[in-house]
């Protein structure tokens, strides 16, 4: 593989910003050199690839723990393929993907089916997750990073046969488990006490402006204080999925350094007042609540109360989400724009251009164990991003590369602009294109 050197870039890692270049030969990261202006370091040979940075930031590729790819079992949703196009093309060099597939990913042979399909079809790393049943938590007991990324608990319907509600069970699971648990909070039984309320109200018409009522603030921590009180019990690791709420953010505490928690852009961007325009193309298990959980979720964000974001990228064909609210899917497909957005919330004032570096790239890695990735440090793989700061460009359908043909960023005018992506070393997307594959 030829060298290449990232030249006079901004270099933005491990809470610091500073000009200087990066060489990258066999897909790793070969020297970091500061203030390496204008010269090349003397290690770079005549025959190396010079991208000029100047003016750009570089940052690490983006380490996302939370996407559904859809594939297998739904391919007009997304495939491998589909999916990690968009996610390079918005600086996302790293998935770990859930496993409410078709078939679904609890047993080792559907995580060997999901590993081949990916690594036929997958421009980004990947990881998988293995999920938790009634039936395979024996299974789940002798697992090893070698196997499964994390265990994905779901304690609210969000997703088929994997609702695991039985408390002697879970006491099982947390106790067991060698992995770390990510968790969907969300109390079934109050999401189905308000849906039965609503329906009487409106029967099929439920408005889709009420979904942040019917999976409400205290289904969530409801069941939040629930996986934390047992996390703290049995000394697992937990990560919280998808934090929508201020009220959930009691339940965490920094120096525990085995429970975190992730939000997701589509919380740090939208709330509640945003229905009456998107209705079920908003609609998201949890669901986006209100503009004090927003601010809330940002300044968390900012202080680190929120270890981690991620996107929960979910995509829904337009005529799927064009249904009634009880019929219309939960999801939103957001993997192509996730990083420009938290950098234009950076912009806006809610939180640095460091700490967007930290959550969406250091933080995953280092909370799941992730190896030589996540960080721009001599040795590690050379998956990077370079990003023009200064490129005001708008996101819409039709320059999307998501399968399914729809962003829930479209009309949305960002100020940054991916301009290149490198995983492991290979130039994946150069300048609005992505490599043949």
């Amino acid at each position: 593989m030829k060298s290449t050197i990232i030249h006079s870039a901004c270099i933005i890692n491990e809470g610091c910003s500073f000009e200087g270049s990066v060489l990258i030969e066999q897909g790793i990261i070969r020297g970091v050199y500061a203030a390496c202006l204008p010269p090349l370091p003397p290690e770079v040979g005549g025959g190396a690839e010079v991208v000029d940075a100047t003016g750009c930031l570089l940052l690490p590729g983006v380490v996302d723990t939370h996407v559904h790819f859809r594939d297998p079992g739904f391919p007009h949703k997304g495939t491998w393929r589909s999916e990690s196009r968009a996610a390079v093309a918005g600086g996302v060099t790293s998935v770990a993907d859930m496993p409410n597939t078709q078939p679904p990913t609890i047993s080792i042979a559907a995580l060997q089916e999901k590993n081949a399909i990916a690594a036929q079809s997958s421009l980004t790393n990947y990881y998988c997750y293995i999920g938790a049943t009634a039936d395979n938590i024996d299974l789940i007991a002798k697992l090893s990073k070698k196997d499964a990324l994390a265990v994905k608990l779901y304690m609210g319907s969000s997703t088929g046969n994997m609702l695991l509600s039985d408390d002697k069970l879970l006491s099982r699971l947390f106790a067991e488990c060698p992995l770390p648990i990510v968790a969907h909070c969300e109390s079934e039984d109050i999401i189905r006490q308000n849906t039965e309320r609503c329906k009487t109200l409106y029967g099929e018409r439920i408005p889709f402006a009420l979904h942040p009522q019917i999976r409400s603030a205290e289904a969530c921590y409801a069941s939040t204080e629930k996986a934390v009180a047992l996390a703290r019990k049995y000394g697992a690791q937990l990560h919280v999925a998808h934090l929508s709420t201020a009220r959930e953010l009691q339940l965490l505490d920094r120096s525990e350094a085995k429970i975190t928690a992730e939000t997701c852009p589509h919380y740090l961007w939208f709330c509640d007042d945003d229905y009456a325009a998107k209705g079920a193309f908003m609609k998201c298990n949890p669901a986006i609540k209100s503009a004090a959980d927003r601010a809330a979720l940002r300044r968390a964000v900012a202080s680190g109360d929120i270890a981690s974001i991620a996107t929960d990228h979910a995509p829904h064909t337009p005529d799927e989400k064009q249904s009634s609210y009880l019929n219309a899917p939960s999801g939103m497909p957001l993997i192509q724009h996730s990083l420009v957005a938290m950098l234009e919330l950076a912009r806006q004032g809610a939180f640095s251009v460091e700490t967007v570096v930290e959550r969406m790239c250091h933080a995953p890695a280092r909370i799941f164990g992730i190896p030589k990735r996540g960080f721009i440090r001599t040795g590690y793989a050379a998956d990077l991003v370079l990003v023009e700061p200064c490129a005001p460009w708008r996101a819409a359908n039709e320059n999307t590369l998501h399968k399914c043909g729809w962003s829930a960023f479209a009309g949305q005018l960002f100020s940054h602009k991916i301009a290149h992506t490198f995983v492991n070393g290979k130039h994946v997307f150069a300048n609005g294109k992505v490599a043949v594959h």
